[in-house]
């Protein structure tokens, strides 16, 4: 009888530690569930890139006096100036500027030293093709603008994210007192039933 009784108070005691177990699981759903998605749909939904996003490189060829920084600062020697001398005017005359974005490191080195700013970084960062050669940008192609996340009918502007508080966009403008979603480590800590 003794025996028995030991059993059943084990099963209870077992019961109500699955009880609190399956407890602990659903509060962290339910904590879940009242927070905003971090998921981004993105075909129909983009976030806005940081202002110093490094994407597809864009050139302006009128700008270009045929240098040739942008190779010699490349870690990988990768854009490709073609240029012939002028006698008449005794300057470089700028023919062909390519860069290969496939291999292509977006390091802005080549950005950051062009003497003319006729490089600059872009938000384009859609660069995937079915062939690697299309790829090889030549200055007509780097001299295309991109299509501006905000300007696109057909996409969703996200300007939120979701372990911000509402409204919020830029870490480093929390407002005084505020809190990020989530529980610091010592609070988890503090809260963990001690043995």
């Amino acid at each position: 009888m003794l025996k028995f009784l030991k059993q059943v108070g084990d099963y209870t005691k077992e019961a109500f530690q699955a009880g609190k177990y399956i407890g602990q699981g659903l509060s962290v759903t339910f904590d879940h569930m009242r927070r905003r998605p971090i998921t981004v749909q993105y075909p129909y939904e983009k976030l806005i890139l940081s202002e110093r996003f490094r994407g597809r490189i864009h050139f302006e060829f009128d700008k270009c006096i045929s240098c040739e920084v942008c190779v010699r600062v490349c870690p990988i020697n990768l854009p490709v100036v073609d240029w012939e001398f002028n006698k008449e005017s005794k300057k470089k005359q700028l023919k062909h500027y390519s860069i290969d974005f496939g291999v292509c490191i977006f390091c802005g080195n080549c950005v950051e030293y062009c003497p003319t700013n006729c490089l600059s970084m872009t938000e384009e960062y859609e660069l995937s093709t079915y062939d690697r050669h299309e790829l090889n940008y030549d200055s007509v192609a780097l001299g295309r603008l991109p299509y501006k996340v905000t300007n696109d009918p057909m996409v969703t502007p996200l300007r939120e994210f979701a372990y911000l508080p509402k409204g919020v966009t830029d870490p480093h403008d929390l407002p005084a007192g505020s809190r990020r979603s989530g529980l610091r480590p010592e609070e988890i800590l503090d809260k963990e039933p001690k043995a």
